[in-house]
């Protein structure tokens, strides 16, 4: 991208929304890499970057449906 296209776009980070700015780089509080703003799914879209995010998801999903069963 050139400078004009650059120009006036936030970069933020899905787990921080608080944080933004003018420039790509990562999250001073967590250290994922910033997205531009109006990008949708974009926490989704890094989550399924590293495959230990996916096992993790996968994880806590049966976690959370089993103790669900257990409860019934």
């Amino acid at each position: 991208m050139n400078q004009d296209q650059n120009a006036g776009k936030l970069y933020y980070c899905p787990m921080h929304p608080e944080v933004r700015q003018p420039v790509f780089g990562k999250c001073p509080k967590c250290g994922m890499d910033l997205l531009p703003e109006g990008t949708r799914f974009g926490l989704l879209r890094h989550m399924i970057k590293s495959p230990l995010m996916i096992v993790i998801m996968v994880v806590v999903m049966v976690a959370i449906m089993a103790a669900i069963m257990m409860m019934r």
